[in-house]
């Protein structure tokens, strides 16, 4: 019977029952760029679903899906079953659609036992979006050409179902359901990106993404009108092989890696197949994949052996029999030759996602018991508040749920970057790993001590003419934060003794025969770490109390420094006590925007002033009181106060605060671990303070936040202090992983990707900073709520204090927990520093922020008015 052409408004998904023709829907296709949601919602993994890879075309994956298809849905089976097949690319359609040839096939397979069977097989094949090309081939005569205001004229929604029934007449209680979609089409039988440059119809990646998860998501009885007993399958079948492109150009292993999906690699079992397999399944473990097995045609090689030898046992390797080259062969013997093959597939891959969501689910509970979380209190984690994380791509956690008894796999965005240290966007992590394999396969780990080798000559050259550039000569390498800054209070204190006469060799005894102590010049506030000397360099607070380190005395000179914040909607200047004045105007204490707090006219003013008598009263003042115990050192965390609570000190006031210990001869370390590369929007924070340090520290998003790097970037006159004929001059400190060339590589990388215009799309080449991220309005919208204290916004950062008292305040507070728990729920990620909130986007995903904005603030606004 010829096709049946319906040009009314029949909705594009509706089905059909009882069809034996098929039925063409021609649509304009308008949704083919519309962007994705900001949150996607998250894949249903109850039941078993797999993407089938090939590592070429041409090498039986549609044969694959098709038997294991014929396998689940056997005519002899007791169970009923569901089988969705997805082909979400097809060039060289509708000649070829591997769609089609599943449902016939299958169909056929099934009506070939039809009299032994006990199930009945509904099976339906629809066709959802082809290229005007494509559509014309299929209709022929009876193709309209498009209005350019339709959908244009290189597209067409064409929504083609076709639909068979087979067995058991009318009776649908004992039926399975076969259901195959192509979901985008082109004529040429070429690859997907070069069809949209000859046919058009552009597909972005977000749509195709959101289309697919979409009919992933279609319910096909599972659970429903047959009781609960159908276990539903779905299949994704990739065009081509692993690396080739999807339409955008984008290669499929990337285009598939947020759903990161276990697998089926086809292999091939060919002169030359043992490499191409390899080579598809490197890059598919490259990426994260979970891949359950391999499967290839005997074509009489043994292939099978060599790669079984490569995997040493970590997954199957199944062989099909040859595969008849006649083609007139309808294949249904060899499917039949087959199907013991077939079913040892569709158990191994059973197998491996029931073992997988059992993990899942045995995880918390486990964690609970073996972990021993940082900065947590366990009795206050239960086991079904823990965050089980599946995976990251990007700047989302693919985190594991229960919800109604679906097992679910959902998107959270990283709101606080994993402890700061977070920045690629999917398609940089990609890159990242690309680096970090590479130097691991070339280098290992090395030693460093008089060794040089690539990874690291060239990041302490990128770091010298980037975060050092203009001040500093010599890169140290370390392991974290909290090491970075203990090499750099060792710097600071020897270039300190060494400008004021005391010898290294000996001990420099007071009028009263006491020893020299060198001490510190920090703020209160402050945070540089958990080691001992970092400890000992900040002043007292939660993490040095004397529960948490009874060895702490606090050995430094501890200010309180003047902060700034946004509040109604104005930036205010909060001075603390030490600080207030008759001579200070209330506009001393107003700006109009963020950019006059760093304004240089400041430096001039009635409150820098102020700054300068009170900065150098407290140093003549310590001075006088003890001529034995010095002050060796400044150190400040530039601008932001991190993890005291995302304060925003007075640049003005740290300005000064370096000038003056300058002029004193006092080295100033500038610890920014947190603050470095791009994070509050420069570079480097010391050049939101406008002036240099003698000694910086970084880490965190040096290396992109894969892996674990720190540095201590020092002058050449700091450098010199440790030059010497002794060994026992030098700097004795170091640790075995000292600039490991993973490390390095990666840090090389993510240096150059994010001041990439190229790149990193946020990044202003011409100002050398980020453009500006957050919404104004949506700022001061949060600043004005009556349950808010204070925002700050700088950079890649956002964070709000919500007004509390007594012991709802500070790091111990639990008074956010339930809004946390909200914004959580709600797909953002976030970990409180008490009573504050705060939050980090990603630098390279500026054009996404102001739709992130609108999500945030109608989540953020409405639990905090809760």
């Amino acid at each position: 019977m010829a096709p049946l052409l319906c040009a009314t408004s029949f909705p594009r998904h509706s089905r059909l029952h009882h069809l034996r023709f098929p039925l063409l829907l021609l649509l304009p296709s308008r949704s083919l760029r519309s962007a994705a949601p900001l949150a996607t919602p998250g894949l249903d993994l109850t039941n078993p679903t797999y993407v089938v890879w090939g590592c070429n075309t041409g090498v039986g994956k549609t044969l694959v899906s098709a038997g294991l298809a014929a396998s689940i849905l056997s005519p002899c089976s007791t169970d009923p079953s569901a089988f969705l097949y997805l082909k979400p690319v097809q060039t060289g359609f509708p000649r070829d659609s591997d769609s089609r040839f599943v449902c016939r096939k299958v169909s056929a397979l099934f009506r070939r036992h039809e009299g032994g069977s006990i199930s009945g097989l509904l099976a339906s094949h629809h066709v959802l979006n082809a290229s005007r090309a494509a559509a014309r081939e299929l209709l022929g005569g009876r193709f309209e050409q498009p209005d350019e205001e339709e959908g244009g004229a290189a597209s067409r929604g064409l929504c083609m179902y076709e639909e068979t029934r087979i067995g058991v007449g009318e009776a649908k209680e004992g039926e399975s359901k076969l259901v195959c979609k192509t979901l985008f089409g082109w004529k040429e039988e070429i690859s997907p990106h070069l069809a949209v440059k000859r046919e058009g119809m552009p597909v972005e990646d977000s749509s195709l993404r959101e289309l697919l998860r979409r009919c992933l998501g279609l319910s096909l009885g599972g659970g429903g009108d047959d009781g609960g007993k159908k276990r539903i399958w779905r299949v994704i079948e990739t065009a081509g092989g692993a690396a080739s492109p999807g339409p955008s150009g984008t290669l499929q292993c990337d285009l598939y890696r947020p759903f990161r999906l276990p697998s089926i690699l086809v292999g091939d079992g060919r002169l030359g197949g043992i490499s191409a397999t390899i080579a598809a399944y490197e890059c598919l473990t490259s990426r994260g994949y979970d891949v359950a097995a391999i499967i290839l045609e005997d074509h009489g090689l043994s292939n099978e052996v060599s790669l079984q030898s490569y995997l040493r046992s970590r997954l199957p390797v199944l062989v099909l029999p040859p595969i008849p080259g006649d083609p007139l062969n309808n294949l249904l013997d060899w499917f039949y030759e087959s199907r013991q093959t077939f079913n040892s597939l569709q158990e191994i891959m059973l197998s491996a996602h029931i073992k997988r969501i059992q993990r899942l689910h045995d995880m918390p509970r486990k964690a609970g018991r073996l972990f021993w979380w940082p900065f947590t209190q366990h009795k206050l984690v239960p086991e079904k508040m823990v965050t089980v994380i599946d995976s990251r791509c990007g700047e989302n956690f693919a985190i594991h749920k229960v919800l109604d008894d679906q097992e679910m796999i959902i998107p959270q965005f990283d709101a606080c970057a994993s402890w700061w240290t977070q920045g690629p966007d999917s398609t940089f992590q990609i890159e990242l790993v690309k680096d970090i394999g590479y130097s691991a396969a070339r280098y290992g780990h090395v030693m460093f001590p008089e060794n040089v080798y690539e990874p690291a000559l060239q990041c302490a050259e990128l770091l010298l003419d980037g975060v050092g550039k203009g001040w500093a000569s010599r890169t140290f390498f370390s392991d974290n934060g909290s090491t970075a800054v203990e090499i750099a209070l060792k710097m600071a204190f020897r270039k300190y003794m060494s400008d004021h006469g005391i010898h290294a060799d000996f001990h420099k005894l007071g009028p009263k025969g006491s020893c020299t102590e060198l001490r510190v010049l920090a703020l209160s506030g402050s945070y540089h770490g958990d080691t001992l000397g970092a400890m000992e360099a900040q002043a007292p607070s939660s993490y040095t109390s004397f529960i948490q380190q009874p060895w702490y005395s606090g050995r430094g000179l501890f200010l309180d420094p003047p902060e700034c914040f946004i509040s109604n909607e104005i930036w205010n200047l909060s001075l603390p006590d030490c600080l207030q004045s008759n001579h200070l105007k209330p506009e001393d204490t107003r700006f109009s925007s963020c950019a006059e707090l760093f304004c240089p006219s400041r430096d001039t003013s009635a409150v820098a002033e102020n700054y300068a008598n009170y900065i150098s009263k407290q140093l003549s003042d310590f001075a006088a009181s003890s001529h034995s115990i010095l002050v060796g050192a400044l150190i400040i965390e530039p601008v932001i106060q991190g993890a005291g609570g995302m304060h925003l000190v007075d640049p003005l006031f740290q300005r000064i605060l370096v000038r003056e210990c300058q002029s004193r001869k006092i080295p100033v370390i500038f610890d920014e671990v947190f603050s470095g590369f791009w994070r509050l929007g420069r570079e480097s924070a010391a050049e939101l303070l406008g002036c240099q340090p003698d000694v910086a520290c970084y880490g965190k998003l040096m290396t992109g936040g894969v892996v674990p790097l720190a540095v201590t970037l020092a002058t050449e006159s700091v450098f010199e202090a440790f030059q010497g004929d002794s060994k026992l001059l030098a700097l004795l400190h170091g640790h075995s992983y000292s600039a490991h060339p993973v490390g390095c590589a990666s840090a090389a990388k993510a240096i150059q990707w994010f001041k990439d215009p190229n790149t990193n799309a946020n990044f202003d080449i011409e100002r050398k900073m980020l453009k500006e991220l957050w919404d104004v309005k949506f700022v001061h919208g949060l600043s004005s709520l009556p349950a808010v204290q204070r925002v700050v916004v700088l950079g890649t950062l956002l964070a709000v204090e919500l007004k509390a008292n007594g012991c709802d305040t500070g790091y111990a507070s639990l008074y956010t927990s339930s809004l946390v728990q909200q914004l959580r729920d709600d797909g953002l990620y976030i970990r409180p520093l008490g009573n504050v909130i705060y939050l980090m986007i990603k630098e390279t995903k500026f054009l996404l922020m102001p739709k992130f904005g609108e999500r945030l603030c109608s989540g953020a606004v409405n639990a905090v008015e809760v």
